[in-house]
């Protein structure tokens, strides 16, 4: 398991300064280092909801090695056909993000112009994927960081079997803890994870011990 720093220029932004990497993201980080090998030199990158997508676009984008259009799902199909184009005739690899709300992969962007629609579909498509153990483990540390919270060693391994296993479950779960134990003004103790596992994951799951 290792992480990405991203680059000073974006150190004063807000979210988090480095990408946790894993297998969830292991696929789309290497093809990020062959961009030249993309079909037409294009590729989209979808995902979950929080899983890090628009950071890793920025990240791609920072590397020098092509440019990125966050959102690109909600962008205009026009602008977006004359970007693919512009891509083509500079040689300049173009990264498109789909952050489609069910993030569902290609399948989720719907585009209405067929010459758009043949070109994306014909791009490389990379998709970040649902996190392993370890990963997780890696996810709850840097949201507890970044969050200012105390977790002790024993944490990731009581946390990481019951957790809901993606990355915002990870980041609700983590602002859950992080919320009661303002609110008992008492450290994030096992008693803490306990009761914000419950209600992250409903009361009528079994009482976890």
């Amino acid at each position: 398991m290792s992480q990405i720093a991203l680059p000073l220029a974006l150190a004063g932004s807000a979210g988090p300064s480095r990408i946790v990497t894993g297998n969830a993201n292991a696929a789309v980080i290497e093809a990020f280092a062959s961009p030249e090998a993309w079909p037409f030199r294009t590729a989209v990158l979808s995902g979950p909801p929080r899983s890090g997508k628009s950071l890793l676009a920025r990240w791609f984008a920072e590397s020098g090695k092509g440019e990125t259009i966050d959102d690109a799902n909600a962008a205009s199909e026009t602008e977006l056909f004359h970007r693919w184009n512009r891509a083509q005739e500079s040689g300049t690899p173009l990264l498109l993000v789909n952050n489609c709300a069910d993030g569902a992969g290609e399948g989720a962007w719907k585009i209405a112009l067929p010459d758009l629609a043949s070109r994306i579909g014909a791009a490389l498509h990379l998709e970040v994927g649902a996190p392993d153990d370890a990963m997780l483990a890696e996810l709850i540390a840097l949201h507890a960081e970044l969050r200012g919270l105390v977790l002790d060693a024993t944490a990731a391994a009581y946390l990481v079997p019951r957790c809901q296993r993606s990355h915002l479950g990870v980041e609700r779960l983590v602002a859950e803890i992080d919320r009661l134990s303002l609110e008992r003004k008492a450290p994030p103790t096992m008693a803490i994870w306990r009761d914000a596992l419950e209600s992250i994951n409903g009361a009528e799951q079994p009482r976890l011990l």
